[in-house]
This record gives structure tokens, C-alpha cells and sequence, in this order.
């Protein structure tokens, strides 16, 4: 299945790699002889979709979201993303690719929403789905929640206060966000931190900043004695950590920030105004009590929100969340071989199971650490969000009545949730649900599971993950065999492509320029999975010289036959034709060991070695002399040896340079079907 880009803009050079990868993949499955399917597609990716077109009717029209209603907003989300999913499929198709575009999905399609709101059902009901109120991450700017893993750490430079609640407190906390303090209700330290024993279990009442607080003395392990002062003041609805600590220690929780990132305690001095504006009072208060111990210059790792650029603000909210720690059984029908039937599991146990087991395959190899290491730290995933793009929540109320199903329910007095699901819900079911799926359909059947995903590393955690936690619950299945991870594409300098530093490299752009076999080889020549690769117009000027290079191969040899019919009762080779033979056989098997193995790196690079040093610079070259003699047995020899090897090296090239080889073959006409459906060579050793 293609990772489907988001409906938002323009493809980019790291679309361009995997594009490339999946492309060269199916082609060579395809002229193996194998039944491949590709399958294209676009992700309505609702905060960044939504964003982006309230970002344009505010600078155009002076309007919000709420000025215009849900149904308009909508409207227009819908207007941009038709003419956005044009543009990509036209990008799509520029760079070569193979897919099936008669199958062509969008996430936001009836048939894959119907398997949303199916799926959504099923979790509900098992008890994995559930509505909570607990500390959540949410973008004062987008005025919604998002992931954990949505979430974008900006170095940048701050302040850590050192201080005391009041005079008459005996121990001193530091943080680098003093105006949440108003809402603490303990200081935590470590049980084995021997400055503070004597302190645990003791309560002390003091007034900070003219509000008053209890602030009970606790110990708890998650406390790092390191930080700071080595005690923590809890802000129980202002932090995850924090939060999960007043659950151990039954501790109160108030909140101190709202929505819009504004103060919701304190005195006038304080309440309803910016936090930023809070924190300046509440320092200057502290200077004039006598209470600011230290202030020192720190950096500082600030959360930020990838797709408005709002910093987070974690906050207690009634929200949607799927329970990765609860036990349920596997479908009847599972065919996940790692976790024995009639057992209970839970998500992240499933998540961890089929990757441990290499049930799932994932290249590199030492990524799965990386994975392991997310899978250790998964909390409940928040999948509602607070805007209006997207699969809106399958719940509806009526009084205290709530109806969860595929369908409204009937009757009336009914309001469905507002809220609508995280993307990754919707993505996480992709490769079954671009199947049919509910439906048990023959497509299901015989291309589920999937053979191999190939997506960037940086959405291991977003999307790989959670496509297998969906598909393990709702099939019982892996949704594929490998996952082929794929690094980043940087500059020259290895710097990554970034607007501030003008360094943007368009994929059509290098497509128009010097041809998309160019671009292709360039992407990947060189590139193992998982690693990062360093891209510029000379190296993809030096693929447009090798595709130059095929062509005067091309001709070389058309100009010295009389037809280019290989005759293939042909057996008088010469004994120096023979030998070249035998050596381009055994070429032949070692490249499409490579390409077995998902070594694209390694066989484009022999193939271009091969075939411009081997038999362009030496064989070509020796033929020169061979037509220039009065020998007709070896020119015979020679010319059936040419036919069959640039007719071998037209067709290994194909999966990584489609458009020339085509053309070629085109000319050479070695026989009257398409280049992209001629069977792979087979030769044994």
C-alpha cells in the first residue's frame, strides 16, 4: 500500500525516495511473475488540512471557523482538497509510478469511513474505546488535542527559577514555568533522597503569590533527586508526570490554564491573563519576598505542535481514548502466530509480539529498539480532536443516554459527539480497509497481508505502530510481512530541506530538468534502509549522463545487426563470447539476489557499474574490432551475445529507469509487449 500523502500541498523529495522504492519494488515483483498490486491513495490529514484553509480564510476574509459554521468550513476544506489531491496524482505520475490507480483511495472515502466508524464500534464494545477525563496535550492555537507523538520538541532557551513557596517552607523546588504553581497540591521527592525524610507525610498551608495552597510532602520514585533542588512541586492538572503522581497519592487537582492558554487562578493580577504575563508577576512577587533563591539561564526542550506551531499545554479534559492495557481475545480467524490462540493479550502487547517474534520484519534491524523502547512508554492514546475536518465520533447523546453504532441511531432528540478522530485512526486500518474491509472480499483474502510497507523512519511510531495494533485487533492479522524504513533526503552539506534556508529541491522540478530516471537513480544509488542520503543537481546530472549512455549502447548495437530478433537456436558462440556470457549470467543471479533481498541500493549501484564499465567502456569497445574484421562467424557470435545481454540489462534497469528503457525497447523491438511486463531473467549461478 502507497503511504498515502497527506491532502495538503505538494509532494517533496522524501516522497520522491519512496515513491522510487515502491516503484522498483512492484516492477521487478511484477516482471517476476508475481500477482503485484500497488495501491495509491491521500490522507484527508484533518489538523493539517483544516489548518491550513482556516490559515487562508482568515488573511483573505478576516473570518474563523466559527464565523462561518461547520457546514461552510467544510465545504471549503472539501474544494481545496479536490484541486490538492490533483496536484499530487499528477506529481505521482510524473515520477514514474506503477500503481493502480483504478483502485485509488482517500481516507475520507464512504467505503473507508464506513470501516472507520466499523471499527470504532468494535473497539467500543470490547471495552478498548472509552471516554475519560484526564490530562491531555492541547494546542491553544489549533484549539484542539494531538498525539504524543504529534507533538515537535524545539530547543530554545529558558529560565529555571529556583525558589520557596512561602518563607516558612522548608524546601525549595525549581521549574522553568512558575505560573503553574498556583495549582500545585504537593512537593514530591525520592524516597531514598535522605535531605527530605523528614519531611514526607507532612503538610504545610502557605499563601503563594495571594493564593492560597495545602501542600502536602510526598515521596515517589519517578522523582529525579538530580534535577533542580531534586523535589518537584506537583501540578497535578498540568502535567502527565504530575498527573499520574496525584493518582498514586490521591492529591487534588485544580486547573490553573484554559483553553487559550490563559490563567484560570489567582488574583486580578493574574486571572485571564497570558501565561507568559502571569509568570513575569509571579517572578517579580518572589524578588520582592525574598523567595527567588536562584535564576538561572537553561535550555530547554519545548513541546510545540507539528502542524500550527502552537506550544502545548497539557490540560485535564474529557476526551476519546483506545486502552492499550486491557486485555481482550484475538478474532477466531487470527492469524498472528506469536501470541497462542485462546490467550488474552492487550494492544501493547500485540504491538510488541509480532516485531520481538520477527513475525514483522523491520529494516533495518535497529530500529526495533527504537520501537521497543516507544512501546514501553505507550500511554492510552487520545484519539478525538476538537475540529470539524475529519471522521466525526460514532457516539450520540440523548439526556444520559449513550448510543454507539455504524448508523444513527433512531428517533429523535439525538446529538452526535462533535468531536472527530485522530487521523492515525482512520490511516492506522489502511490496509485493509483500501481492500473492503468489513467486507470479506476476495481482494482481502488474497493480498492481506500486505508483503511490505515502505515509509519514512520518523513515522514509526504514528502510523507502523498503529497499523498494527488495528489490524491485530480487528483481523487478527500483521498488516505486512517488512517494513522497509527509509531515511531522510538532506542537501549536499546534509542539512535537511528547509524553507528558512532556501535549500528546496522539487522533485517535478528535477523531473523537468533532467528526467525522472535521473532523479530516480539518484535517489537511490547509495541509499541502504534507514539511512539519511545527501542529494544535488550533479549527482542527478550524472544519472541523466548514464541514461544518455544506454541510449548510445542502444545504437551501437542497432546499428551493427540487421534485425534484433535474438535467434534462439543460436549455440555457435565464440569461446571469448561464451565466457562474457557465463560471467553476465552470473551478474544476473547476483542482482536479483539483491533485489530478493530489498538491497535496491546494491543492484542499482552494480547495474550502473556493469553497464557502463563492463560493457559500454570494454565489451562495446572490443565489439568495435570484431565489426571492423573480416570474421563473419564472430561478428555472428558477437551480435547474438549483444542482443542478449543489453536485452537482459534494458529489462534489470526498468524497475529503477521505467521511461528510457521503455523507449528503448521500444526501439529494439525484441519483441511486441511492453517493457514493464517482460519476465525477469532467470539463469541458475
Amino acid at each position: 500500500m502507497m503511504p498515502p500523502p497527506n491532502a495538503t500541498g505538494i509532494l517533496h523529495m522524501g516522497h520522491a525516495l519512496g515513491l522510487t522504492i515502491q516503484d522498483v519494488i512492484v516492477r521487478y515483483k511484477r516482471m517476476a511473475g508475481f500477482k503485484a498490486l500497488w495501491l495509491p491513495g491521500t490522507d484527508h490529514a484533518a489538523i493539517a488540512t483544516q489548518s491550513k484553509v482556516e490559515k487562508e480564510i482568515y488573511k483573505t476574509e478576516k473570518k474563523s471557523r466559527y464565523d462561518l459554521g461547520r457546514p461552510e468550513l467544510l465545504k471549503r476544506i472539501e474544494k481545496f482538497v479536490e484541486g490538492s489531491r490533483g496536484t499530487i496524482q499528477s506529481q505521482i505520475r510524473t515520477f514514474g509510478a506503477s500503481c493502480d490507480w483504478s483502485r485509488e483511495a482517500f481516507t475520507l472515502d464512504e467505503d473507508l469511513s464506513l470501516a472507520v466508524r466499523t471499527m470504532f464500534k468494535k473497539m467500543y464494545d470490547e471495552g478498548l474505546i472509552y471516554r475519560g477525563f484526564k490530562i491531555v496535550n492541547w494546542d491553544p492555537k489549533g484549539q484542539t488535542t494531538i498525539a504524543d507523538d504529534e507533538i515537535v520538541y524545539e530547543e530554545r532557551m529558558s529560565k529555571l527559577y529556583t525558589f520557596k513557596y512561602s518563607a516558612d517552607f522548608p524546601i525549595s523546588i525549581s521549574t522553568t514555568r512558575p505560573e503553574t504553581k498556583i495549582g500545585d497540591s504537593a512537593v514530591a521527592v525520592h524516597p531514598d533522597d535522605s535531605r527530605y525524610q523528614k519531611y514526607v507525610g507532612q503538610e504545610y498551608s502557605v499563601t503563594f503569590c495571594n493564593v492560597p495552597l495545602r501542600i502536602k510532602i510526598i515521596a515517589d520514585e519517578s522523582v529525579d533527586p538530580e534535577f533542580g533542588t531534586g523535589a518537584l512541586g506537583v501540578t497535578p492538572a498540568h502535567s502527565i508526570i504530575d498527573w499520574e503522581i496525584a493518582e498514586r497519592h490521591n492529591l487534588e487537582g485544580l486547573q490553573v490554564i484554559d483553553e487559550k492558554a490563559r490563567m484560570m487562578r489567582g488574583g486580578d493580577d493574574i486571572k485571564g491573563k497570558k501565561t507568559t504575563e502571569a509568570r513575569d508577576i509571579i517572578v517579580n512577587w518572589l524578588r520582592e519576598q525574598n523567595l527567588l533563591e536562584k535564576e538561572e539561564d537553561v535550555k530547554q526542550n519545548v513541546a510545540t505542535a507539528e502542524r500550527t506551531g502552537g506550544i502545548i499545554e497539557p490540560l485535564p479534559k474529557t476526551q476519546w481514548f483506545i486502552n492499550v492495557n486491557k486485555e481482550f481475545s484475538l478474532t477466531d480467524e487470527a492469524t498472528i502466530t506469536s501470541i497462542p490462540k485462546g490467550t488474552k493479550t492487550t494492544l501493547k502487547n500485540l504491538m510488541r509480539s509480532v516485531v520481538e517474534s520477527d513475525e514483522i520484519e523491520i529494516m533495518p534491524d535497529y530500529f526495533k529498539k527504537t520501537y521497543f523502547n516507544w512501546i514501553d512508554n505507550l500511554r492510552d492514546w487520545c484519539i478525538s480532536r476538537q475540529i470539524w475536518y475529519g471522521h466525526q465520533i460514532p457516539v450520540w447523546y440523548k439526556g444520559s443516554e449513550t448510543y454507539c453504532d455504524i448508523t444513527p441511531p433512531a428517533g429523535d432528540g439525538w446529538i452526535q459527539d462533535e468531536d472527530t478522530l485522530d487521523t492515525w485512526f482512520s490511516s492506522g486500518l489502511w490496509t485493509f480497509s483500501t481492500l473492503g474491509w468489513p467486507e470479506k472480499t476476495a481482494d482481502l483474502k488474497l493480498y492481506h497481508p500486505t508483503d511490505i510497507l515502505v515509509t519514512a523512519h520518523e513515522i514509526l511510531f504514528f502510523w507502523v505502530a498503529r497499523m498494527i495494533l488495528m489490524t491485530g485487533f480487528g483481523l487478527g492479522q500483521i498488516p505486512f510481512k517488512k517494513v522497509f524504513l527509509t531515511g531522510i533526503v538532506r542537501d549536499s552539506k546534509g542539512q535537511k530541506f528547509s524553507k528558512s534556508l532556501g535549500n528546496g529541491i522539487d522533485p517535478i522540478d528535477i523531473a523537468n530538468k533532467f528526467g525522472a530516471d535521473a532523479g530516480r537513480m539518484s535517489l537511490i544509488m547509495g541509499t541502504a534502509p534507514g539511512t539519511d542520503m545527501r542529494i544535488d543537481e550533479n549527482k542527478v546530472k550524472a544519472y541523466k549522463h548514464f541514461a544518455n549512455k544506454l541510449w548510445n549502447m542502444a545504437r551501437f548495437i542497432l546499428s551493427n545487426s540487421l534485425e534484433t530478433k535474438i535467434d534462439p537456436s543460436f549455440s555457435n558462440l565464440t569461446d571469448q563470447d561464451r565466457k562474457i556470457l557465463a560471467e553476465h549470467k552470473t551478474f544476473i543471479s547476483d542482482i536479483t539476489l539483491d533485489m530478493d533481498n530489498y538491497r535496491l541500493h546494491l543492484a542499482s549501484e552494480k547495474i550502473y557499474q556493469y553497464a557502463w564499465h563492463h560493457i559500454a567502456d570494454q565489451i562495446l569497445e572490443d565489439s568495435k574490432n570484431i565489426f571492423n574484421s573480416s570474421d563473419d562467424e564472430s561478428k555472428k557470435s558477437r551480435i547474438q551475445l549483444l542482443l542478449l545481454i543489453f536485452k537482459d540489462i534494458l529489462i534489470c534497469t526498468h524497475p529503477f529507469m521505467p521511461f528510457v528503457t521503455e523507449e528503448l525497447w521500444g526501439l529494439t523491438k525484441f519483441n511486441d509487449q511492453l517493457l514493464i511486463i517482460e519476465p525477469w531473467p532467470k539463469y541458475n549461478g
